[in-house]
């Protein structure tokens, strides 16, 4: 009842003057409520900054492990640079430039032809095929002859000193026991530097044109 009677009739203007109880409440609550206000008015952005200055860092330092690794690493990536440019200039060097392609395509035939195989069609395209670096000539055969010659043909195919990639292939067998092997034969060619050029302008249009 005491206690209760501490509470009644409170003058909160004068707050030295109020009674134990409610004092030492007062004493309490005051503290609390302004570290609640301080949090959330300004401690509360603070750490989330801070939080995310951690997190900011972390990234950083594993960005850096990254790049150290690869400077470390930087000797070994510039040797595997030139082994691969050295590979890639033995591979353009079996393509043939644009006035060697008809011979090629006279080896394709002469392959078949010192196999005894009778060609049903022998049928370059009409047209190239652009890539980004090389020319791709599709060559349509028809071959008739034995299993043991048209093998022997692809295996001369694949030992030409150009590159020929026989794709699509489909064999049936015949009446009298012989194969027709119908397939197509791919020749390439490396472009030239106006050839190349050409290339890079229609890619600059083709870009700007998606871009608009």
């Amino acid at each position: 009842m005491a206690l209760a009677n501490q509470f009644r009739n409170l003058n909160w203007n004068q707050p030295w003057s109020l009674p134990l109880a409610p004092k030492l409440i007062l004493m309490v609550a005051v503290p609390i409520a302004m570290l609640a206000a301080a949090w959330a008015l300004d401690w509360r952005g603070q750490y989330e900054d801070l939080d995310a200055g951690q997190r900011e860092e972390q990234q950083l330092k594993e960005q850096y492990k990254l790049k150290k690794g690869q400077a470390v690493n930087l000797d070994l990536y510039r040797e595997q640079l030139r082994e691969i440019n050295t590979t890639f200039g033995a591979l353009l060097k079996q393509l043939p430039n644009k006035s060697q392609m008809e011979a090629l395509i006279v080896e394709v035939n002469q392959a078949g032809l010192g196999r005894g195989l009778q060609f049903e069609l022998f049928k370059p395209a009409s047209q190239e095929t652009m890539r980004e670096f090389y020319a791709e000539l599709p060559i349509n055969l028809k071959i008739l002859g034995t299993y043991h010659d048209i093998g022997a043909f692809a295996t001369d195919i694949g030992q030409l000193s150009r590159i020929v990639t026989l794709n699509d292939i489909s064999l049936a067998v015949t009446r009298d026991g012989n194969l027709t092997l119908d397939t197509v034969a791919k020749t390439f060619r490396y472009l030239d530097e106006d050839e190349l050029a050409a290339q890079k302008r229609t890619r600059e249009a083709a870009n700007k044109a998606t871009k608009k």
